[in-house]
């Protein structure tokens, strides 16, 4: 699944992910970068045993609820000026990785109007509980 963690095995998990949210957050080192929200794109997956996550009942109290995923999103971008993408996403995985059900995330942030030759410069992050 991620050439990079292949001795990570989540065969036995549900990806559980929130795709291109969209905020408009102050992110940034430079000066003009201050002074100014910038465009970002965050997305996440979480990897949750099934053991944790398959429903027996039918219940939302038997899986992550996305609300939590968007809400920790949200949260963290509405957070005041973040300097580094790498503070970002880094902040993100340690908030997924607090859940009692979550055994991997990765997460990855975009700015889309860092450079008028590209569509995005980002950051991505992979962490798993030892």
């Amino acid at each position: 699944m991620f050439a990079s963690h292949s001795h990570l095995d989540l065969s036995n998990c549900r990806k559980i992910f929130l795709r291109n949210y969209r905020a408009n957050i102050r992110i940034g080192v430079y000066e003009s970068e201050k002074l100014r929200e910038q465009r970002v794109v965050v997305n996440v997956d979480l990897f949750v045993p099934l053991a944790l996550s398959t429903p027996v009942e039918d219940k939302l109290c038997e899986v992550v609820d996305y609300d939590f995923i968007r809400t920790t999103v949200a949260l963290k971008v509405d957070g005041g000026h973040i300097h580094l993408q790498e503070t970002l996403c880094d902040d993100l995985a340690t908030s997924f990785l607090a859940h009692p059900k979550v055994r991997a995330v990765r997460v990855s942030t975009e700015k889309l109007d860092a450079y008028a030759d590209c569509e995005a410069v980002g950051v991505e992050v992979f962490r798993a509980k030892a």
